[in-house]
């Protein structure tokens, strides 16, 4: 097996520049945009954008992918943190942020937008564990509680964020919160 290629600088730039702007783009409008007008949006030929991504599939998989391995990265960076319990919210906090305004993302979340997202989806519920588990032993949410239930009350909350009005957010994040917690804070 011949050793794998290695790719060349312009051509990484290329393409962590196009799946920045897919990312901005996709996160705002959704998924409808072409490659065409991302190639446009990102300042580079169509032909790069193809030879990186060659479906818009493709695409869609790689900037969430990318999102949920950052996330996976911030978890794993979170669990370093002396306080468990503190970690965990903030998690929380950051990927509920995130997703609510992220229609790609929040699309992934919900389920997958394909095959290749399933690891970087592992990943992130890994990273997830790890929080939840240090978090209950600490003592400060509730021991009944499993990443996959965290997960499906984290898109609910997702949901909820994004009808309140602008005012409004952060009190549905606030009241699930509140809920997840071993003792719940008093009113």
């Amino acid at each position: 097996m011949p050793p794998p290629r290695r790719v060349r600088a312009d051509a990484a730039r290329n393409r962590a520049l196009v799946l920045a702007t897919a990312r901005d783009a996709f996160a705002a409008e959704g998924p409808e945009l072409s490659l065409d007008e991302i190639a446009r949006r990102a300042g580079v030929g169509a032909g790069t954008v193809h030879r990186h991504f060659p479906t818009k599939q493709a695409l869609l998989a790689g900037v969430v992918i990318d999102r949920l391995e950052g996330l996976a990265a911030l978890a794993g960076d979170l669990a370093q943190a002396d306080h468990a319990g503190t970690a965990f919210f903030e998690f929380l906090q950051r990927l509920t942020d995130e997703a609510r305004e992220n229609l790609v993302l929040t699309t992934a979340l919900d389920g997958e937008i394909g095959p290749d997202v399933a690891r970087a989806g592992a990943k992130l519920t890994a990273g997830l564990t790890v929080l939840l588990e240090r978090a209950q032993r600490a003592g400060v949410v509730k021991p009944d509680l499993t990443a996959q239930s965290v997960h499906a009350i984290l898109s609910g909350v997702i949901t909820m964020e994004r009808r309140l009005a602008p005012a409004e957010r952060g009190i549905g994040f606030r009241v699930v919160v509140d809920g997840l917690r071993a003792h719940p804070t008093p009113p």
